[in-house]
């Protein structure tokens, strides 16, 4: 019965995909859901892309083996979503760009967008393949099949109802996984678990006192998490994407702080229902099998088949919201611009466009902005030597949405193969973190908050930041804590020293940007 539920649930999130085919006409559409979403559908998808496999397997386990300090994970992230929309969300909304890069870009010059894009690309699909990891693991729990087969039928799903509309599909997708979640962790599992380990004060009572005390890990390993989880949902492009959605800068302010608060609760429910399974089911080994052992020994098929759905539900939509920010990055700040620089782009893609938009992310006439053009007629020149493939990629035909869905399309089978062969899940996670917080967040808050910064500082910071975080994790262990320390240090102190060694970003850059974020 259990098996029955989750195939249902399948089913609906093609469904969905499906829908949101038919809302999708532009560009604007599949990339960012036409930036027209309200508060509800805002807190629903920004909450569901945060809350994935990690926040909620992960959220579980480490209640198992830490107690109540076993929130912090969780915790951190919605500490992340709620700094980020009460202080930068407003003005990220304004910007209507579709990549971090982009951002970068528009504030200090041009010189930055492929490094950046390329640690963001990186940091896509190593989050979307962790995810994609997770959710393999359940359908192997239910339906008994290898991991071969778990990976391609889940990955297959989540790959054809993003490609089918995009943001579109992801946001609607996303929304039905956000009430899924609420309804299988809140008002499910959290009270059932509670209730068969003796309710609240006897677990409490029960317990020895590092498993009830909110900082039992120690503030060295909550300071880690900070550093890694709330400084990296900052700056993520997939959650800078769903900012984009946004209809006003209202929405994105409001809308995003309560998706930050449930993330907070979130992190409480894990870290009790992993509390109460120590009652539950004592002596497990590996603390990301206990959310499934738990939902056994509980709950019947049909109540556990829900919550499975509601795990399934948290993986697939953060596989399917890094899956879309990475082919997002990966076609407007990777490929693009280097098809553009051999002469393979259209002329007409480095000017205005059809819909008035320039290929630096300037918008004209109110239209959106795009870093890599808009959609574009005419042909390139030799075209006929050139594949099928390659003159899709260039946007020859002048369908952005179908050559968005063939970029999403390959990304997400490098995902399914990663996923395939990664020995550990863990270490590509913790690897992609380090590299986007020690390699991107000085140089995009020093662009938000310090106007003497420039191109110089931060390329010195990105690639001094990356190199002395890659260095560290080589000779002290991809753990070791050092790495995220001493790279935002070396970062900070790279951007500093670059943009104080630099002459002042052009006046000219510096107007349009502050006409654009003063809109």
């Amino acid at each position: 019965m259990d098996s029955l539920v989750v195939i249902i649930y399948l089913a609906a999130m093609v469904g969905f995909g499906v829908w949101g085919r038919f809302k999708a006409h532009n560009q604007e559409d599949f990339l960012v859901a036409g930036r027209r979403l309200g508060g509800l559908l805002y807190t629903g998808t920004m909450s569901a892309v945060v809350l994935g496999g990690a926040s909620t397997i992960g959220g579980v386990g480490l209640g198992y083996t830490a107690g109540l300090s076993g929130m912090w994970l969780v915790l951190s992230i919605g500490l992340g979503i709620v700094a980020l929309s009460l202080f930068f969300a407003p003005k990220i909304q304004k910007l209507e760009i579709y990549t971090v890069s982009q951002m970068l870009e528009l504030r200090y010059g041009k010189g930055s967008r492929f490094v950046s894009g390329a640690i963001m690309t990186a940091y896509g699909l190593m989050i979307s393949t962790t995810s994609t990891v997770a959710y393999a693991t359940v359908f192997h729990a239910l339906f008994d099949l290898n991991k071969v087969w778990s990976v391609l039928i889940g990955g297959g799903i989540v790959i054809l109802y993003s490609m089918l509309g995009g943001m579109w599909s992801i946001t609607l997708t996303d929304f039905v996984q956000f009430f899924i979640q609420t309804i299988g962790i809140f008002l499910i599992m959290l009270p059932l678990v509670l209730s068969k380990s003796g309710g609240i004060s006897e677990l409490f009572s029960s317990l020895p006192e590092s498993h009830t005390s909110p900082v039992g890990i120690g503030w060295q390993a909550i300071l880690g998490y900070i550093l890694i989880y709330t400084l990296g949902l900052l700056i993520g492009q997939d959650i800078w994407q769903r900012v984009f959605t946004a209809r006003s800068p209202g929405v994105a302010r409001w809308g995003g702080f309560s998706a930050g608060v449930y993330c907070l609760l979130y992190a409480v429910a894990g870290a009790l229902i992993g509390m109460a399974a120590t009652k539950i089911v004592p002596g497990i080994e590996v603390q990301d099998d206990v959310f499934v052992a738990v939902v056994d020994a509980s709950m019947n098929p049909v109540l556990g088949g829900i919550v499975l759905a509601a795990a399934l539900a948290a993986m697939m939509s953060t596989a399917s919201g890094s899956l879309m920010a990475a082919s997002t990055v990966c076609r407007q700040d990777i490929v693009e611009p280097i098809l553009a620089r051999k002469d393979i782009v259209p002329d007409s893609v480095g000017g205005v466009g059809a819909d008035g938009v320039n290929s630096d992310g300037a918008a004209t006439g109110g239209s959106a902005a795009s870093a890599s053009g808009s959609s574009v007629s005419g042909s390139v020149s030799g075209s006929g030597a050139k594949s099928t493939l390659v003159r899709s990629l260039v946007r020859e035909t002048g369908d952005e949405v179908r050559d968005s869905r063939i970029y999403l399309i390959v990304l997400g089978v490098v995902t399914l193969v990663l996923a395939m062969i990664m020995p550990s899940v863990v270490e590509a996670l913790t690897v992609a973190y380090n590299l986007l917080v020690a390699g991107l967040f000085i140089p995009i808050l020093g662009g938000l908050v310090f106007k003497r910064g420039t191109i110089v500082g931060v390329m010195a910071g990105m690639i001094l930041g990356a190199v002395t975080t890659v260095v560290v994790m080589i000779v002290s262990g991809i753990y070791a804590e050092s790495a995220i320390y001493l790279g935002l240090i070396a970062s900070l102190v790279g951007y500093l020293v670059g943009s104080f060694a630099s002459k002042p970003t052009p006046p000219e850059v510096m107007t349009a940007w502050k006409e654009r974020i003063n809109r």
